[in-house]
């Protein structure tokens, strides 16, 4: 009989995901209202057998972590909350009815399920825009977006939101999408400077 990469290690596999654990066990807390050491044991013990005995997805992460992109990342998102709750704000009182809305598709380099959904929920918890589906054989995010009304402004929010992208797989992607990033940027940068020298 044969067996699959959870079974020939899953010791390693149970244990790489501590993240899901321990969210768990703060989520057990929180409930309980209570983070004394009893009540957090008590959390770790029932995570434990949450994650064994129900076959939950296997989310992989990278075991890469980037402190300061994480910080830039951080303060990127706080400032495209803010500056984009003033401008729907804006847009309510100026424009109100006669906005156009239009439904985006963003097709993202990372095909990892992580990086995919914190770019969603980075780009929904944005006012403004909202993601409505998500393809995922083809790491593509659709999303209904206020006030984009013709193809420079669709095209400047799909860059925006691949932006997003980078900065979350900067701060924790895996290294193979940080080259794929890279390999992207630098390549649209020389499309860029090729079409200033023409």
């Amino acid at each position: 009989m044969s067996t699959g990469p959870d079974d020939q290690d899953g010791g390693r596999s149970f244990w790489s995901q501590w993240p899901i654990l321990l969210g768990l066990t703060l989520t057990w807390g929180a409930l309980w209202q209570d983070f004394s050491p009893g009540v957090l044991l008590a959390g770790v013990v029932f995570s434990m057998l949450t994650l064994s005995f129900y076959r939950l997805p296997r989310v992989n992460f990278s075991d890469r972590f980037n402190l300061w992109y994480f910080l830039v990342f951080t303060l990127r998102f706080l400032w495209h909350v803010v500056t984009a709750s003033v401008s729907v704000a804006w847009d309510a009182i100026s424009k109100g009815p006669t906005i156009v809305n239009s439904v985006v598709a963003v097709p993202l380099r990372s095909h990892d399920d992580l990086i995919v959904t914190l770019t969603g929920h980075s780009l929904a918890l944005v006012p403004g825009s909202l993601v409505i589906d998500v393809d995922r054989p083809s790491s593509t995010l659709y999303l209904h977006c206020l006030n984009v009304k013709n193809a420079e402004a669709v095209e400047a929010f799909r860059a925006e939101a691949l932006r997003t992208e980078a900065a979350i797989i900067r701060a924790l992607g895996s290294k193979a999408d940080l080259a794929l990033v890279q390999d992207d940027e630098a390549r649209r940068a020389a499309d860029t400077a090729g079409g200033d020298r023409r």
